[in-house]
């Protein structure tokens, strides 16, 4: 087998987000979020909170030489939106701007492009109980926190990112309740928490537009190829519906202007003329967010009567995903084949396992480095069949606090001690420090 190269100028890096790595939760006039009020109400199933998460608030100067050290050459970060406009919709917090322009002067300084994304899930609490993704009074004011960041940051950050996977916000915050604000809306409330997450980002994309005609923008949708459990109709149609949810909502929105046919009727009483040309958007860059493949099947009684069906693999990750490589490159192809072939990167990729710290120290995590590995051949697969992907970045930097399951799940390529705080990379970290210096994947 040959070893598959990526060409020069791609972007190699990792992901983050603010509310999982930052801490400082009532530092510097920021407000509270759903994240906050969630983790209130006892819903963190190991009983942990993000108030200290890594302290990368006052940390970040040791995470960017991290980054630089393994020789990444972009990051993508997320702004707390309470931390900038504290309650959602009124002034701007110039302090909590002030953190991110040290963090991107330090990434500059370090050679590291700084791809910023607006909202990673932490709707400042205010709005949510003004309705929230629920109704339509969160557009405007999300366009507004828009315009103060890139107001303050455009001259130096010239990749913005809108949202990040709005599907796992409305399915999993409105629909099921199991992730922040922990709605059970069931199936009506998942359709409004995606139309209003598109018709905000329609708002946002184009007063970022307005401010910096040469910015590259784009969004962040977290899409998996959604398979069958059985050749059943019922499961077939169980499938087809989930695809719509799951992927088709968000990605024709912004690049179609369309609703799902399988929808439009059960999102009629919602959407309102003019709504889907103010969604679509023609934006320069697709951030790709995949863990695996969806495998789904007809489950009356679940939203949209959809359940998990069996995934077919191998392995599986300590989060209990399956390991699905191939599902990657199907995405990139299906994207070339069907969207126009949209300049797009992988903004997220990764898997959490129950690392071991080894007797000396080291962490020995075998199990990543192969999941990374299979991935991106995967990725250089699709580049070589004309696939127009711009860039990987991993998730994550850092080990973090895991939304829902606290600070339990490990997703990092550098372990973080959550008692000392203390960072130490792993193989998995000097695997792709090696990739994203040669281009290569090696033997």
């Amino acid at each position: 087998m040959t070893t598959p190269a990526f060409p020069p100028g791609f972007l190699w890096g990792a992901s983050t987000s603010s509310y999982q790595i930052e801490g400082a939760l009532d530092a510097d006039g920021r407000g509270p979020c759903v994240w906050d009020s969630f983790t209130a109400a006892g819903r963190i199933q190991d009983g942990s909170s993000a108030a200290i998460a890594c302290d990368h608030y006052h940390r970040w100067p040791e995470d960017v030489a991290l980054l630089k050290d393994a020789g990444f050459n972009a990051y993508r970060f997320s702004i707390a939106w309470p931390r900038v406009v504290p309650d959602g919709s009124g002034a701007v917090n110039q302090a909590g701007l002030d953190f991110y322009d040290r963090l991107v002067d330090g990434l500059l300084a370090a050679g590291i492009r700084p791809m910023a994304c607006l909202y990673h899930w932490d709707l400042p609490q205010p709005l949510e109980d003004a309705g929230g993704w629920q109704g339509r009074g969160v557009i405007e004011p999300f366009a507004a926190y828009a315009r103060a960041c890139v107001r303050r940051l455009g001259d130096r950050v010239k990749d913005w990112m809108t949202l990040n996977e709005p599907n796992v916000v409305a399915i999993f915050g409105y629909g099921v309740g199991e992730h922040a604000p922990g709605h059970k809306l069931g199936a009506d409330g998942i359709l409004r928490a995606l139309h209003h997450q598109n018709l905000a980002q329609g708002a946002a994309l184009r007063a970022l537009r307005e401010e910096g005609p040469g910015l590259t923008l784009g969004t962040v949708l977290n899409l998996q190829p959604t398979v069958p459990d059985s050749d059943r109709p019922e499961d077939v149609a169980a499938a087809a519906r989930w695809d719509a949810v799951w992927n088709r909502v968000s990605l024709d929105g912004v690049m179609r202007g369309t609703i799902p046919e399988l929808l439009a009727d059960r999102m009629a009483g919602f959407v309102l003329p003019g709504d889907t040309d103010l969604i679509r958007f023609p934006i320069d860059l697709l951030g790709i967010n995949y863990y695996s493949r969806s495998t789904m099947k007809h489950e009356a009684g679940r939203p949209f009567d959809v359940g998990w069906g069996e995934a077919r693999c191998r392995r599986w990750t300590g989060m209990a995903w399956p390991v699905q490589p191939e599902g990657l490159y199907d995405l990139l192809v299906e994207l070339k084949r069907d969207y126009g072939n949209p300049a797009c990167y992988v903004a997220e990729n990764g898997c959490a396992y129950d690392d071991v710290v080894s007797p000396d120290g080291a962490i020995h995590d075998a199990e990543r480095v192969l999941f990374y590995r299979e991935h991106l051949e995967s990725v250089a697969q699709a580049l070589a069949d004309g696939c127009n992907v711009k860039g990987y970045l991993c998730w994550s930097l850092l080990d973090n606090f895991e939304w829902a399951f606290g600070l339990s799940k490990r997703f990092g390529i550098v372990r973080v001690d959550y008692d000392t705080l203390v960072r130490t990379p792993k193989d998995s970290y000097r695997f792709l420090s090696q990739v994203a210096r040669t281009g290569m994947l090696g033997g």
